[in-house]
């Protein structure tokens, strides 16, 4: 048995994240070169006479930093111990000569098809118990030793080779990890990290609750992973299965690290993929120098910038918020949805620019050159098949052109004072079989609650529940079905402060095993909310009505049976068996804090609206009090970002005395846009970063006077 390292077993906590301080790659990185603009290069594809080109192409287009090598394991060792090298010398010398640095992997992602000839073992097995073949990607079984053994002799001849070749800048292991595999090796790790995490059978079996349904262990060589099964697997095996394969996963990141590490100075990464739930990233986010983050905008849905923007922010609250890197992106289309509508080239630039508001220091694509051949040879690029004489590469030239002069950004902070919360483990139960309604879901939830404040422009933080939440004026949680004692009592400690604290439905329904709170809910916060719940009740297809402070609405979904104590309520239920029933309370704390919560599913402009007024309630203020509609508005440091996503021009005041000339007279924007009398005109479908305007016009740094006036 390899092992999954007992270390791996215990549970995220607070003091865990105490390693993040080591995120200081991309300094290292960004200090000389500015934002990163770049992508996957694979010239492996390509005949040596085409690399030249390349470079050359790259360094018109202002590309600093291209990914190599992630997918070239069976060039890089043909053989078994047959490693082939002299290829990624010469492309590597290519790239350092026209200034370009090199994130360089490991190639584990794909092993060659010898490796499963030679070691059937070494290819992952489905929950059915079908070993997957060769031919596709992502086929490696994590525990077979034969595969980390052959994944750690290449890492190892990589660091041995280019540990201090000039065009490395960092190093890359694997890619987008969060694989499973059902094989016995697995089931024999899967055993061992039990007993790390629960010790003994006994402890296994009252985690699990395993009285139910007659699967009491006797010992944990009976325990098997969740495999196909007549009927509904045990909600905690499923749940500990998801921490496992993170953990497994998180332990094949290690070993190549720390290979990579011990003769290089280079920071080292992975690329994460937004909400998927194939690992745990905060549980991941210490063992990173660099975190970076695979993301793909689904160009045709209007609620597209939206998800983009939340999907950033928890990237940047996975690092403590420093600032990260977007590794992949597309140019144009994808080649995986069923109907590819590709990009324009001003979306592709205002993709780029949100990643940079929220907190990118550097942009990138899959990939630089268009696959001519494979999977994924209709899949966008930087250079596409037609050529660099081709509308979609001039305005890759151009976005090059742009992010070079936006240098001054680098490093600067997002200041947030709101934060929603979120961790991966509340996903995976609330994506749980056998729940009340498998329509209230957890991203989808999030998504609701911080559209909102995306749309004013109040810049949020996505954190874990046991992050420091003192920072934070407003603390929002939309869907957090499980969570442990520790972080639900810091939260209700957020009205005591005199903070505010807004909470949606079906959350701290669950401890960590996935056992169901018993008594009035949400258990670990009816004193702070001042209601006690006793039923959830989904709502019939048609909802129901609601009337009160917010006027009268149809609610969807969801519905809760609760009693109100000293909360005020702000909305009734209007029928289906709850005529009268609280839909939407608010109880306000003797501290001048105040704590929301809210019992179903409100129409949009209702949910924006509650949002508004706890927003209001903590003291925030947006960025620009008046902003046109279909513009959006981020601030990064003392920058502020503005993209329209209208097909016709807008114009944006600047704020100022009556809205007329801003404070800051030497106001510009940085992509050479117009402002002119304070207002900024966006042409259609533009974009502006204006410089210039102080922080006292921006909504940074006001007092909090509901703070003040509770000292009073």
């Amino acid at each position: 048995m390899t092992g999954t390292a007992s270390s791996a077993a215990a549970p995220r906590s607070t003091s865990s994240r105490a390693g993040l301080a080591r995120l200081t790659g991309l300094p290292a990185l960004t200090g000389a070169r500015g934002l990163l603009y770049g992508g996957d290069y694979n010239p492996e594809q390509w005949p040596r006479e085409v690399w030249p080109q390349d470079v050359a192409l790259m360094r018109e287009a202002g590309v600093n930093l291209v990914t190599v090598g992630v997918f070239s394991w069976s060039v890089l060792e043909p053989e078994p111990g047959v490693l082939e090298l002299d290829w990624l010398d010469e492309v590597l010398d290519l790239l350092h000569g026209a200034g370009v640095a090199v994130d360089l992997a490991t190639p584990s992602a794909s092993p060659p098809p010898w490796l499963a000839a030679l070691h059937p073992e070494t290819s992952s097995v489905d929950a059915r118990g079908v070993r997957m073949a060769v031919g596709s990607r992502n086929h490696f079984c994590p525990s077979a030793p034969a595969y980390r053994e052959a994944a750690l002799r290449v890492a190892r001849a990589l660091a041995a080779r280019y540990a201090d070749h000039p065009a490395l800048a960092m190093w890359h292991v694997g890619n987008e990890f969060g694989q499973e595999c059902f094989c016995d090796l697995c089931a024999a790790e899967l055993r061992a990290w039990l007993v790390a995490r629960y010790g003994d059978v006994a402890g296994l079996n009252a985690a699990w609750g395993t009285a139910f349904w007659s699967q009491r262990y006797r010992s944990f060589d009976e325990v098997v992973p969740p495999r196909a099964a007549p009927y509904l697997h045990n909600p905690a095996q499923a749940v500990d299965w998801r921490r496992f394969t993170s953990d497994q996963m998180r332990t094949l990141y290690r070993e190549q690290a720390a290979v990579l590490r011990a003769g290089s100075d280079a920071p080292v990464t992975t690329n994460f993929m937004g909400f998927f739930g194939g690992v745990d990233q905060h549980s991941w986010a210490a063992d990173l120098d660099v975190v970076a983050d695979d993301h793909y905008g689904d160009p045709q849905d209007p609620a597209s910038p939206a998800r983009s923007a939340l999907t950033h922010d928890l990237t940047r609250g996975v690092g403590g918020g420093a600032p990260w890197l977007l590794m992949e992106q597309a140019a144009g289309a994808v080649n995986w949805r069923p109907h590819n509508v590709p990009k324009s080239t001003a979306q592709m630039l205002q993709d780029s620019l949100r990643a940079v508001a929220h907190g990118a220091d550097g942009v990138c694509y899959f990939q630089w050159r268009a696959s001519a051949s494979g999977a994924e040879s209709f899949h966008s690029a930087l250079l596409p098949h037609a050529g660099p004489d081709s509308r979609l590469h001039r305005a890759v030239r151009e976005q090059g052109r742009l992010l070079a002069g936006l240098r001054d950004v680098v490093g600067a902070p997002v200041r947030a004072r709101a934060a929603l919360v979120f961790d991966w483990p509340s996903l995976w139960a609330g994506e749980l079989p056998a729940r009340p309604s498998d329509r209230l879901r957890v991203v989808e939830q999030l998504e609701a609650y911080h559209r909102p404040l995306w749309r004013a422009g109040i810049a949020t933080d996505v954190v874990p529940p046991d992050a420091d939440l003192d920072r934070y004026d407003l603390v929002v949680v939309p869907a957090l079905p499980l969570v442990d004692d520790a972080a639900a009592a810091a939260l209700a400690r957020v009205p005591e402060r005199g903070g505010v604290l807004l909470v949606g439905p079906f959350s701290a329904v669950m401890d960590p095993t996935t056992r169901v709170r018993t008594g009035a809910f949400p258990a670990p916060w009816t004193a702070a909310l001042g209601l006690a719940g006793e039923e959830w009740r989904p709502l019939p297809d048609e909802g129901v009505g609601v009337t009160g402070a917010y006027g009268d609405f149809t609610a969807t979904v969801w519905s809760e049976r609760l009693r109100a104590a000293d909360a005020e309520v702000l909305a009734r239920f209007a029928g289906a068996d709850l005529a009268g029933e609280p839909a939407l309370l608010r109880r306000r704390d003797p501290s001048g804090g105040q704590a929301w919560y809210v019992a179903t599913v409100p129409p949009e402009d209702v949910l924006a609206r509650v949002v508004a007024d706890c927003a209001d309630a903590a003291g925030l203020v947006a960025p620009l009090p008046q902003v046109p509609d279909d513009v959006e508005v981020a601030v990064r440091g003392d920058l502020i970002f503005l993209l329209n996503h209208a097909d016709d021009a807008r114009v944006v005041a600047l704020p100022g005395t009556d809205g007329a000339a801003p404070h800051g007279p030497g106001a510009r924007d940085l992509l050479g846009g117009e402002v002119a009398e304070g207002r900024v005109r966006l042409a259609p479908r533009g974009a502006a970063v204006v410089a210039g305007v102080p922080p006292t016009t921006r909504g940074e740094d006001r007092p909090d006077m509901r703070r003040e006036e509770a000292a009073r």
